[in-house]
């Protein structure tokens, strides 16, 4: 099977600018769902009521050391930002998770979107004053190491960590990437679990993207591909979670191969905006069990979506689709449109060629460059895909003066991988099936859906 992998031109324009002006276009956003006070809703303190919103949804970023651009640890810095968070809140902009909530498969892992009730809690307790209530009710802040790994409080640390070697990063200048291959010291093909990459320290503000893919050496001492993608990291993205009972592969004696793109001063609110000397990336994985058994293997990879050429004309718009079909049944695990400052939303679907229907799996409307989300597809919801049926991937962008991250409107955009350039893909991760594994998994859905509709 051949993945679709597609090139780039590029164009240069002003970018720094361009960055801080997404923050201020989420500010202004209209939300999918706007809310408002309740006005029968009991009175509400912060720390009855709103603490553990905060606590367990803003805390991870809004902290010392986090990449927030304000604490969000006590009352008084609640109290302070009450007005901002109702807004970021009520449009649903923070926690930042931009997918639809009206379209499209909805049960997702890692989510970060707020409830309707937790949105409404907020909303009304900041109309009602945003009174602080019996400090006795405060709950206690677990405030974890913010260079610590993400998924650690759910998995333990890393089996393997691949840093990648340091590299001093300028505070200004144009576009760098940094590509070193480096060991893994693993001596044995084995099954991964999970993987995150984590820029360290400031890195997380000038680090674009961060690609990995496996090599093995050579005879002569030189490197080749083993096939096998490690993962995929954009700015804000948490990592990446295997299903169990598949395998993405780890080969024996592999190494990282790290394509690291790099923006001297950095991107949004964490950008340090000074050389960064000594800049490392790192990922670490996690390892099933040496004897872990599995039937089918696991990939991610690019799929390129460029049915129509990517060039925006100054003051212009531009959509692009891309297709994909295999020639066996698969499971779609998680969906990550690509793009930089000009895409406003990218959509993925699924058309059956023997009726003709199509079906939207996920919508984002309201796309961020600033927040990269690998959208994990629940157990039971996760999109099983026959032989033949296609894949259909939208996205679509806006050069124009109606969209805050532009900063000249009067340029043409090209395709390209520099911040200042645009790009249209997505990474999709598949489970690569066969024909009784499909239906077993079909069965096992509808057995759920009986059993559940009993319960009910």
């Amino acid at each position: 099977m051949t993945m679709e992998h597609q090139g780039s031109k590029s164009t240069l324009v002003a970018a720094t600018l361009a960055l801080v002006a997404v923050f201020a276009f989420q500010g202004a956003a209209n939300a999918q769902v706007a809310f408002s006070s309740s006005a029968g809703a009991d009175d509400l303190t912060y720390t009855a009521d709103v603490a553990p919103i905060i606590q367990q949804n803003c805390q991870v970023c809004h902290r010392p050391g986090g990449i927030g651009p304000m604490d969000l640890v006590t009352y008084d810095d609640a109290r302070r930002y009450a007005r901002r968070i109702r807004e970021q809140v009520a449009n649903r902009l923070m926690p930042p998770y931009y997918y639809d909530n009206d379209i499209g498969i909805q049960d997702l892992q890692h989510d970060w979107r707020l409830s309707d009730e937790d949105i409404a809690t907020v909303v009304a307790w900041v109309d009602q004053g945003s009174v602080e209530g019996d400090p006795a009710d405060m709950p206690v802040a677990v405030l974890a190491d913010t260079e610590d790994w993400s998924l650690a409080a759910a998995l333990g640390q890393p089996d393997i960590i691949a840093p990648s070697t340091p590299i001093d990063v300028p505070a200004a200048g144009n576009d760098m990437w940094h590509r070193p291959i480096v060991p893994t010291g693993i001596t044995e093909e084995r099954c991964i679990k999970a993987l995150q990459v984590k820029p360290a320290g400031n890195a997380k503000g000038v680090v674009h993207h961060a690609n990995s893919t496996f090599q093995l050496e050579t005879d002569d001492g030189g490197f080749e591909s083993s096939g096998d993608r490690a993962t995929e990291y954009a700015m804000g993205k948490l990592g990446e979670l295997i299903p169990d009972g598949v395998c993405r592969v780890i080969p024996a004696n592999a190494y990282v191969a790290w394509d690291i793109h790099l923006y001297p001063g950095g991107l949004g609110a964490a950008a340090p905006n000074d050389v960064l000397e000594d800049n490392v990336v790192e990922l670490g994985i996690w390892l099933h069990p040496a004897d872990y058994e599995y039937e089918y293997k696991q990939d991610l990879a690019l799929y390129g979506i460029r049915e129509g050429e990517l060039v925006m004309k100054p003051h212009g718009t531009a959509m692009t689709q891309g297709f994909r079909t295999f020639d066996h049944p698969v499971r779609i695990d998680s969906f990550q449109p690509h793009g930089h400052l000009r895409m406003r939303s990218a959509s993925l679907e699924i058309l059956y060629p023997e009726t003709g229907r199509v079906e939207i799996v996920s919508m984002v409307s309201n796309w961020s460059a600033t927040w990269h989300q690998s959208h994990i597809y629940g157990e039971n919801s996760a999109p099983l895909v026959p032989a033949g049926a296609v894949l259909i991937m939208k996205q679509w962008y806006d050069n124009t003066e109606n969209n805050p991250n532009v900063v000249d409107a009067d340029q043409w955009v090209d395709g390209g991988s520099r911040t200042a350039d645009e790009m249209s893909h997505a990474w999709i991760a598949v489970t690569h099936l066969d024909e009784e594994g499909y239906q077993e998994l079909l069965e096992q859905r509808e057995a759920n859906e009986e059993r559940r509709i009993t319960d009910d």
